[in-house]
């Protein structure tokens, strides 16, 4: 498999958010002190218009990532050469800093469902995820980054951990992992594993982005609502993935209830002192 050799340094290593439709002319009109801006890729596939006309603006000032909600890489349908035409289209114009997708499936036999649902664990998944990411890349000309899903059930068949096999996907193909640290905590108190040997399992080099989000709890089960803001326990896990890693650029996720732009502001200056810490300590370190 052909490996595309891409670094995390097109995005800056500081704290950004998800640019929504309600804070669009927001955005435009008094740009926030935000590092970086994430969008998804889908809401600007067409030609032209005002949502474009936006994305392109707001290039202007800040990077911007493509991210990725259809692509649908583990799904046993074929990868389809309309969407990677359309996402390689807007790269070309938008020139982002980075481009991911989710390391999930959400179509069969041609059929979309509005949800990012987890693979079965296995070593065929793991071979077949490889080489859609793969030609995923070579279509893009570029590396891309997979992102962990939250997950409240697990195939009876899995054979491999799954933050084995997130690291097993970013070495055989060199993409880099869009680490959702609200997605493991979520997840591991679903399923009941260990957080922190999540963290462990992932390469540190491949660790390119990072993304933190709030869920909800319903009759005991956590679920992924990108609806709150990012809880305390999240917070700490994303204190110990900076510890590993070290300052990696990291993203506030906010897709429902979405509040005033000012909260998701005050939620990545919260992400940033956290950052300009671990800078801090590194730097005292290498003195």
């Amino acid at each position: 498999m052909r490996r595309h050799p891409m670094s995390a340094a097109t995005l800056p290593n500081a704290a950004g958010i998800g640019l929504r439709s309600p804070h669009h002319r927001q955005v435009l009109e008094a740009p926030p002190d935000v590092g970086w801006l994430e969008v998804h890729s889908e809401n600007f596939f067409a030609a032209g218009g005002e949502p474009l006309r936006v994305l392109e603006a707001v290039r202007a000032r800040y990077p911007v990532s493509l991210h990725g909600v259809g692509l649908s890489l583990g799904s046993a349908d074929e990868l389809s050469r309309r969407h990677l035409q359309k996402l390689k289209a807007l790269a070309e114009r938008i020139e982002p800093a980075a481009i991911s997708e989710h390391l999930c499936w959400s179509s069969i036999y041609g059929r979309f469902l509005n949800d990012l649902l987890p693979l079965p664990y296995t070593r065929e998944a793991l071979d077949t995820i490889c080489e859609r990411v793969s030609r995923t890349q070579d279509f893009l000309g570029r590396a891309i980054m997979i992102e962990n899903v939250s997950s409240y059930l697990r195939f009876a068949g899995a054979e491999i951990p799954e933050w084995e096999f997130v690291a097993a996907v970013a070495r055989r193909t060199g993409c880099g992992i869009l680490l959702d640290v609200n997605n493991i905590y979520v997840s591991a108190r679903n399923h009941g594993f260990d957080p922190q040997a999540y963290l462990a399992a992932i390469p540190i080099d491949r660790v390119w982005e990072i993304h933190l989000a709030g869920y909800e709890e319903e009759d005991g089960l956590l679920v992924d609502t990108h609806s709150r803001p990012v809880y305390e326990p999240v917070w700490q896990l994303y204190a110990n993935a900076l510890g590993r890693f070290g300052p990696v650029a990291t993203l506030i996720e906010w897709d429902n209830d979405i509040p005033a732009l000012e909260a998701l502001v005050a939620e990545a200056d919260k992400a940033e002192r956290l950052l300009a810490a671990t800078r801090e300590a590194r730097h005292a370190i290498a003195a």
